[in-house]
């Protein structure tokens, strides 16, 4: 029997809807796209700030599963900022024993995502497949 082979690769990723669309820290949020998450999830404003599931919550699943995590991000996302997600991820997740690689462009932006050259991605992919 083969044992299976998992992992998460993400590019600019949202992990607190506080951060984005809420706008209720660094960045600047969207408001359409909060009232309109507020719909979806039928919260309250006060409730969605309670809410406590948002990957920077969730992460001990993962890390129990053992599943690495790769996120290609710009150090300079304004939209998403950096501070609120991955690197509250990062810290997390390694402190709950998780292995996670952060790629992280020098002066990128939320857009492009991804990288120009998709390399570093498939080797990661690989390695874990390994």
């Amino acid at each position: 029997m083969t044992k299976e082979r998992r992992c998460l690769a993400n590019s600019a990723p949202v992990c607190d809807f506080k951060s984005w669309p809420g706008g209720k820290g660094k960045g600047p949020g969207s408001a359409g796209d909060w009232q309109n998450l507020l719909k979806a999830y039928g919260f309250t404003e006060e409730q969605a700030l309670a809410y406590d599931k948002n990957p920077v919550d969730n992460l001990a699943p993962l890390a129990k599963a053992r599943i690495p995590i790769l996120a290609v991000i710009g150090d300079a996302d304004e939209a998403v900022p950096v501070s609120e997600n991955i690197d509250v991820v990062e810290k997390r997740y390694r402190e709950l024993g998780g292995k996670i690689k952060v790629i992280r462009k020098p002066g990128g932006k939320h857009h492009p995502h991804s990288l120009v050259d998709p390399k570093p991605i498939v080797d990661f992919a690989v390695q874990v497949a390994r």
